[in-house]
């Protein structure tokens, strides 16, 4: 009996749809992105031919060849020898083709029809094309190419019956008799440019496409530069205004559990517990809920749309200047959602010194675990009744410093390590301007909420029962609140703390929460509410995060100068800025670095750069008066 097609390798190019095809044909909600190095990791999946047979599907990194030194073309190329320990050479090899620019992409999967494998070409995107005024022969580029060819539009489904049709019947190798020269990527060019030129009609030159006359406005050497300044201040104006709302929501929620549990049980440390350790220390993280989902659906809706390609374009000049090429800035940008999948995207550099230079200053990236500190501290440095738009000015500063410390780092390792041997080159398709994928933005936002939610329910929650703990107990015969403080556990940690935290403007509680958010960054959040004692009142209408602000704001000295004044939260937030608070991500940096001398040694300069940042500024700011 003739064997059927087990395995199918999907391979091709950022940016061309593999991940929308597989999800397609698996059923699966991979991230789906519109810019290179998104897919960094094998993604296996099954589908069904119209027979009902069992077909595994494998998404490979998307690259630009498989010639290169990179992590991902390395994956790519092993994966299609069948050299990858646990997976056999695939059936089949489905080279997925941006059906827009097939002439940059064909020269990949002749590559791979060169490897001898059952090739079949996928034209997607193939509405994009026509829409654009190109009309294509898939007939005629079959011929050329002896190997099936697909029209297809993954993200509605066009297409995806007669593929899996294919997949009913195993496919012959392609003949070795190749109309260009074997090996030459020279030769390939010159055959794709050949045969596109072939089977491909294109409109009138003349007429500029939607994509163009966008590009002439947001790749303009001033009006581009303009432009991303303005819609990253958009976004973090929106992630202020438009939040309150639901933020509001949840604080009335919190505040109406808390007193119906007040209400309903006997005054005692159970109570205390539930009401102070549990909701009220995990309720002042997820109040931040909304605002961290508001800048994930923003970069969804940028990386969707194909905006953020166009950024990495923008940003390679400002990148060349500090050492790295701009195959790095989009692991960088991908940091500021979470260090850990930006490190992992790092496989797309080739050079592998560039690679652990951008492994090494990712953290430095204000990532989305920093953010419910930064919506705490930054309404503290300004007058009452000033307006969002300066919070949102103040929070570009903020995400600008850690930016700017990151190309400032890159451009001293990057000297240190030397050059290499064989030079980082950064090569971009810019996609066309595309509707957003609407169902893959929302899924990635209930995913990330859900993570953001079981993490307060796990660690978050954790953490804070062991500070109310820490708080309580042992008890004082005083009923003052400061008193039963000093005299607990954490108490004690405090005043031993403080010696050394002083200096940058700390007192020991907030040295505490600082300390305890090397766990978690967030949990300092909850760490303040508990250790500044912040409780909930059934008849006060002020919200958590203003009770704990209009605390924080009376606590002074014992010489009665206030405790919090602007120059002591620019101190905290420096110290956020520049701390490495996660150890998921040093446990990541070690994997992909090779070593836990570097992760070792990325803790200890960005621990020791907070904490000089912070003196600095406190010390030289307390001097001028301010």
């Amino acid at each position: 009996m003739e064997k059927g097609i087990e395995t199918v390798m999907l391979v091709g190019h950022p940016n061309v749809g593999k991940t929308t095809l597989f999800n397609a044909l698996t059923g699966r909600n991979a991230q789906v992105g519109n810019v290179a190095g998104v897919t960094v990791d094998l993604k296996t999946g099954h589908t069904r031919t119209p027979h009902g047979r069992k077909v595994t599907v494998i998404d490979l990194p998307g690259c630009y060849d498989l010639h290169g030194s990179s992590p991902d073309q390395e994956v790519t190329r092993r994966a299609l020898t069948g050299e990858m320990p646990g997976i056999d050479a695939p059936d089949l090899a489905v080279c997925v083709i941006d059906a827009t620019a097939i002439e940059r992409q064909l020269p990949l999967a002749l590559e791979v029809i060169e490897r001898g494998l059952p090739v079949v070409v996928v034209l997607n995107m193939i509405d994009a094309a026509e829409q654009s005024g190109l009309r294509l022969d898939p007939v005629k580029l079959a011929e050329e190419l002896k190997v099936p060819v697909l029209p297809m539009q993954a993200r509605s489904g066009r297409g995806i019956i007669p593929f899996k049709q294919v997949l009913a019947r195993p496919l012959p190798p392609p003949s070795t008799d190749f109309p260009w020269q074997s090996g030459s990527l020279e030769s390939r060019q010159a055959f794709a440019m050949e045969i596109s030129n072939s089977v491909v009609r294109r409109p009138d030159e003349a007429t500029l496409n939607r994509t163009d006359r966008i590009d002439a406005v947001l790749l303009h050497p001033v009006f581009g530069w303009v432009s991303f300044v303005g819609i990253m201040f958009l976004v973090f104006w929106s992630i202020f205004s438009l939040a309150e709302v639901p933020m509001g929501w949840i604080e009335a929620a919190q505040g109406g559990i808390s007193s119906a549990i007040e209400a309903s049980m006997p005054e005692g440390d159970l109570r205390d517990l539930i009401i102070d350790g549990i909701i009220g220390g995990v309720g002042s993280v997820v109040i931040f809920l909304p605002q961290i989902l508001l800048l994930f659906f923003f970069i969804g809706l940028l990386e969707s749309s194909g905006y953020l390609a166009r950024a990495a374009f923008l940003m390679d000049g400002a990148m060349s200047r500090v050492g790295l090429s701009g195959k790095a800035f989009l692991p960088l940008l991908s940091s500021y959602a979470c260090a850990i999948p930006g490190i992992m995207a790092t496989r797309t550099i080739d050079s592998p010194k560039e690679r652990l230079v951008t492994i090494f200053v990712a953290p430095w990236m204000s990532c989305t675990a920093r953010l419910p500190v930064y919506m705490l501290l930054i309404p503290m440095l300004m007058a009452s009744g000033e307006g969002t738009w300066k919070m949102a000015a103040t929070l570009v500063g903020v995400y600008a410093i850690g930016t700017l410390s990151a190309f400032i780092v890159a451009r001293i390792l990057r000297g240190k390590l030397g050059p290499d041997e064989a030079p980082s080159h950064f090569f971009l398709e810019l996609p066309p301007y595309r509707t957003p994928q609407w169902s893959y933005i929302f899924r990635h936002l209930f995913d990330r909420g859900w993570a953001f939610v079981r993490k307060a329910g796990t660690i978050i929650l954790a953490i804070s029962i062991i500070l109310w703990a820490l708080s309580t107990y042992p008890k004082s015969a005083s009923e003052d609140p400061a008193e039963q403080l000093a005299h607990s556990a954490i108490g004690r940690i405090s005043a031993a703390i403080e010696p050394v935290v002083r200096p940058l403007g700390f007192d020991g509680r907030t040295g505490t929460a600082v300390l305890t958010s090397f766990a978690a960054r967030e949990v300092f959040n909850s760490s303040m509410f508990q250790l500044f004692h912040i409780e909930e009142d059934a008849d006060d209408e002020v919200g958590s995060r203003e009770r704990l602000r209009n605390q924080l704001a009376s606590e002074t000295w014992e010489d009665g100068t206030p405790m919090f004044r602007p120059l002591a939260v620019l101190s905290i937030l420096l110290f956020y800025i520049y701390a490495l608070q996660c150890l998921p991500t040093s446990a990541v940096v070690a994997r992909e670095a090779g070593s836990w001398k570097w992760a070792a040694g990325q803790f200890a300069v960005m621990s020791f750069t907070a904490f000089l940042a912070s003196l600095i500024v406190y010390q030289v700011g307390t001097a001028l008066g301010f």
